[in-house]
């Protein structure tokens, strides 16, 4: 099985990346607008539906408050590997600034490679979106 990890800095407190990163209704679309085009609920699932037209159905396994933890896996959508979990945490850098680590866990192996690329996307999408998020320079919060 192929493990992917991906952390970027994000200059924004910990709690103000949590409220999106832990939103497992809105989060992708909060966090990545233009790369994720849309997300719905469905149950205990999200249908996500990315810029590229890829759809995916992920099952929330876990939302750990106390630990700023997300955990997902893929169950369904137009691309359907054999196996993909993934899980995302918001770790404490300073008073205004933090790091998202993102960890993937995919098979078949082959598809570590375009995942990667794609996971290295979304956080730069991420971090434009979240850095600075009461800088008023940068808008309104996401």
């Amino acid at each position: 099985m192929a493990s992917i990890s991906k952390e970027i800095v994000i200059e924004s407190s910990a709690e103000e990346v949590w409220d999106v990163i832990g939103d497992f209704a809105t989060g992708p679309s909060r966090m990545a607008p233009g790369f994720v085009e849309d997300t719905q609920v469905e149950a205990d699932c999200r249908v996500v539906t990315f810029a590229d037209g890829t759809v995916v159905r992920e099952r929330r396994v876990s939302v750990d408050h106390p630990t700023r933890r997300i955990v997902y896996a893929v169950v369904g959508g137009n691309v359907q590997p054999d196996h993909d979990n993934a899980a995302m945490q918001v770790v404490v850098d300073g008073e205004r600034r933090c790091r998202l680590v993102w960890i993937r866990d995919v098979l078949p192996d082959e598809l570590a490679a375009s995942m990667a690329e794609a996971m290295t996307h979304g956080l730069g999408v991420i971090k434009r979106t979240l850095d600075d998020a009461r800088d008023p320079r940068h808008g309104s919060r996401a």
